[in-house]
């Protein structure tokens, strides 16, 4: 789904009323928007190639990453911000390194 750019600030201003709501909530870490669609791939040897392409028409425009105690807790966020933008979201749970 595209959207139209006439609608663009008021899904601007959805998306980050959710944001403003996650950290009121206590559960927002980090997020943005992804400047454009354009990727590098840095192999082991330090070689550095276009890509990857994905095989559909979707796009990534951003990303959140969030803490909650549940999936549904997460499925719950990601509904949200689906609404607020107008778009899917896909929600991946991230394991957790104590060095990081």
């Amino acid at each position: 789904m595209t959207i139209a750019e006439a609608d663009l600030p008021a899904v601007s201003e959805a998306s980050h009323a959710v944001v403003r709501e996650a950290k009121a909530a206590g559960v927002w870490i980090f997020g943005g928007g992804l400047l454009s669609q354009q990727a590098s791939i840095v192999a082991s040897d330090g070689s550095v190639s276009a890509g990857p392409y994905p095989e559909t028409k979707a796009v990534i425009g951003g990303f959140s990453i969030i803490e909650v105690s549940s999936r549904d807790e997460a499925l719950q966020w990601a509904a949200k911000l689906a609404a607020s933008c107008r778009c899917a979201q896909e929600v991946r749970e991230i394991m957790y390194n104590p060095e990081s």
